[in-house]
């Protein structure tokens, strides 16, 4: 199948070295790599220049508030923007442990809704396989870092990244099936949940659905902002959330300075090849390369795309939704007037963390300085990569309540020769961002910086990680387009 070009991209270097502005990040094959590369992010240049702190500005502020990502926020986002997807924490719900079963001790938990029952390291460990999957290092640090805050040991961390036969059925099911919707979401079918189900029940399918679709925005709020790792990021933090002593990890090499990622692989997966990270083998040498790459298919023709929404209209939802009045119920004040769509009834299935989802994602439409066309042509240009019917439906469904005509909305599939030079460069920064995080190139950023101004462009990846994530929980349960 012809494959997007322009999506394809890569170097084959191991780590952040002098990368030039238009060239993504490599791909670390190995674990040793995969550290080095987590030590060498800290070093990162943000990708958007703010001004200056005076020292009594700084002190004024505190260490964190002073620092790039919380000033980035302040300065050009609203206060309702921003990701806020953490994937779903829930209290006193029963744990499930990293083995797939029942915790006879519940393990860490950090939940607060009282639907959800999957288990904090669980969770952790598919935000890890999520992290990989995207090459995002800022999140890969601090969920290694989380894992052996949980106990965790460094085997256990390594044997993440290979063929997962260390771990059972259910683990198996759950990590394939997070790598799938991160990577691969216009492929994801009923098996997948069907494959889920001889596991786990349907809540928690849907509450695992909904953690990597956050685990996917916030790698790409991370990763599209350029935020350097943590400083005080690796020797992998020891304290737990509830300040226990968790079992002794390995003793960080001698040589390696404080605070660092550069920490002892177990010699058995010193040259483990990566089976999480998407990777090619190159065709001269046989040898895995490190090229970064993302690949969908071209883009189908008007037609195909009006027989997926018909199919989309009349399917059957993979997983349960709340009936209307008991939506209504537990949505009080926050739902919207009229019928309630199909993706609000799935989220109120969880009071807390559901019921939050939907505000975020209604603040997201409302609030801020990009405008409702700017919005939903975005929308449909990350819907129609995803092949997330679902949204794109609603998101031509708004073209058109803009005035805009089927021609106008067929344009945005490419190659956008007739938009504005602003248009093009933002649409670029959505397109690649949503499809694979780390093919967005500092470049990319710039050229939008130079055409729209950095205000439109944080909102603008502020708003793409909202609809990533979104595309990724309405296709994978399968959602009925409303007529």
């Amino acid at each position: 199948m012809r494959k997007n070009a322009a999506l394809a991209m890569g170097l084959l270097l191991a780590s952040v070295g002098p990368l030039r502005a238009d060239e993504p990040r490599p791909v670390p094959l190995t674990r040793p790599e995969m550290k080095q590369l987590l030590e060498d992010m800290k070093l990162r240049h943000p990708r958007f220049q703010l001004p200056e702190l005076s020292a009594e500005e700084k002190a004024k502020l505190g260490e964190r508030e002073s620092g790039y990502e919380s000033r980035l926020r302040k300065l050009y986002l609203h206060p309702s923007e921003g990701v806020r997807f953490g994937g779903g924490n829930a209290q006193a719900a029963p744990a499930v442990d990293l083995k797939g079963g029942t915790a006879a001790e519940p393990g860490i938990r950090r939940n607060t809704d009282p639907n959800m029952s999957l288990d904090y390291p669980f969770k952790t460990q598919m935000f890890w396989v999520v992290s990989r999957t995207n090459n995002c290092q800022y999140c890969l640090g601090h969920q290694e870092s989380k894992l052996l805050g949980a106990g965790l040991k460094e085997e256990e961390i390594a044997a993440l990244d290979g063929d997962w036969l260390e771990f059972n059925p259910a683990q198996r099911a759950a990590f394939a099936f997070a790598r799938k919707l991160t990577y691969e979401p216009h492929r994801l079918n009923d098996a997948d949940i069907d494959e889920l189900r001889k596991s786990y029940k349907d809540l928690q399918i849907l509450e695992m659905i909904l953690s990597i679709a956050g685990n996917n925005a916030i790698n790409r709020w991370k990763e599209g902002a350029g935020i350097p790792q943590s400083k005080d990021g690796g020797n992998f933090r020891r304290r737990t959330e509830n300040g226990a002593t968790p079992a002794p990890a390995l003793a960080p090499d001698a040589t390696a300075p404080a605070q660092s990622y550069l920490t002892p692989t177990p010699e058995k997966f010193r040259t483990t090849i990566t089976k999480v990270a998407p990777i090619q083998v190159d065709r001269i040498s046989g040898e895995p390369s490190r090229q970064t790459i993302c690949e969908r298919p071209a883009l189908e023709s008007r037609e195909e795309v009006e027989r997926a929404l018909e199919l989309c209209r009349n399917r059957k939802p993979r997983l349960p939704l709340l009936d209307e009045a008991k939506a209504r119920e537990v949505l009080s004040e926050n739902g919207p007037s009229g019928p309630l769509p199909q993706w609000i009834r799935l989220l109120a299935n969880f009071p807390r963390d559901g019921v939050s989802r939907v505000i975020s994602l209604q603040s997201a439409e409302e609030k801020g300085d990009l405008t409702p066309l700017l919005k939903a042509q975005v929308s449909w240009i990350i819907a129609r990569q995803d092949r997330a019917w679902y949204a794109v439906g609603h998101a031509k469904k708004r073209l058109e309540q803009l005035g805009q005509s089927q021609e106008q909305i067929d344009k945005l599939d490419g190659p956008w020769s007739e938009f504005t030079m602003s248009e093009r460069a933002l649409f670029t920064v959505a397109r690649k961002l949503a499809a694979s995080p780390v093919v967005l190139t500092d470049e990319d950023v710039a050229n939008a910086v130079k055409f729209a101004g950095p205000r439109d462009v944080v909102q603008l990846i502020s708003y793409t990680t909202n609809r990533a994530s979104f595309d990724r929980i309405t296709e994978a349960a399968g959602l009925q387009l409303e007529r």
